[in-house]
């Protein structure tokens, strides 16, 4: 048997009011309308749902035992199918998976994860760690919200270009290349330390002086930002980092900035999800907060 779902609503509203005229009149429609409706109900069913007694009618014992339960059945349907409310962030309990570089986790991770429980205390946030190849878990919904340097070109991922960086170098205290203007072929000489989940010893700085005729040597790949600072802190390995991103980790290990010796492109950075979430508002609210979090790294 098709099942009509505008059964429940007729049966709310003859429970509700205990009569056809009135359980009619509640829907705007006729009372052989809702007449009809009630037979059909009763063969669904199997019971009479309302009886005659005298001039009224009373519900059976199944009507009685079921009657909250259609009357939530109805409002629960309403909610699905009415324009979403604005989300109350005060009784909102939810668990958001934000996915970003990790340099990006440290340096925003606490103050986002303090301005979500100071407005929606019963929201938590899981914060893994970038995989090391391109997943499909954004797509899939089990990611809510990602960092990406690139503009993504997938249909149906949505982005916002939240800040641009730029590349610095990173030493320890006392290294060489401190020691005087850092210049292209000094740079160059020196060994490096690159930032790569894949292990890439090679990046976007390579193609640059390769430009200028140089070839650095890249000797270790460090699989986060924070292991290739502990690398460059404990040795004469150089690393070229994000400046905004990673400030507080060098200045928190005490390693010193340099300026690259080479021009290289500003570094975009995008919060990355997909277009389920668009009219979602509790994410809306999640996005906002994340881009002033972050947008707060790049002011002055």
């Amino acid at each position: 048997m098709q099942l009509d779902l505008n059964l429940l609503t007729a049966l709310d509203a003859l429970l509700e009011e205990g009569s056809v005229a009135g359980a009619a009149a509640r829907l705007h429609v006729t009372a052989p309308a809702m007449s009809r409706s009630l037979g059909r109900i009763r063969k669904a069913t199997g019971d009479q749902i309302l009886v005659r007694t005298g001039r009224s009618m009373v519900p059976t014992a199944h009507a009685q035992a079921i009657r909250a339960q259609v009357h939530d059945l109805v409002q629960q349907a309403q909610q699905l199918l009415s324009p979403e409310q604005d989300v109350d962030l005060a009784t909102l309990e939810r668990v958001f998976t934000v996915r970003w570089h990790d340099a990006l986790t440290a340096a925003c991770g606490p103050a986002l994860i303090t301005a979500v429980h100071r407005q929606a205390p019963g929201v938590r946030l899981r914060l893994p760690a970038e995989p090391g190849s391109d997943t499909p878990e954004l797509r899939r919904g089990e990611v809510d919200l990602e960092s990406s340097s690139t503009r993504p070109t997938l249909p149906g991922i949505r982005c916002r270009l939240v800040g641009e960086d730029r590349l610095v170098v990173a030493v320890r205290p006392g290294h060489p290349l401190a020691d005087g203007p850092v210049s292209a072929d000094r740079y160059a000489a020196a060994e490096h330390v690159t930032v790569s989940r894949r292990g890439r010893l090679r990046d976007p700085v390579d193609d640059v002086l390769a430009g200028h005729g140089l070839d650095r040597r890249v000797v270790a790949a460090g699989l986060t930002t924070d292991t290739a600072l502990q690398l460059a802190l404990h040795s004469d390995l150089v690393v070229s980092l994000p400046d905004a991103v990673t400030r507080a980790a060098r200045d928190r290990l005490g390693l010193l900035t340099l300026p690259l010796p080479v021009q290289m492109p500003a570094i975009p950075l995008h919060l990355v999800w997909h277009q389920r979430y668009d009219n979602d508002h509790a994410h809306t609210w999640l996005r906002e907060l994340a881009t002033q979090t972050v947008q707060a790294l790049f002011r002055p």
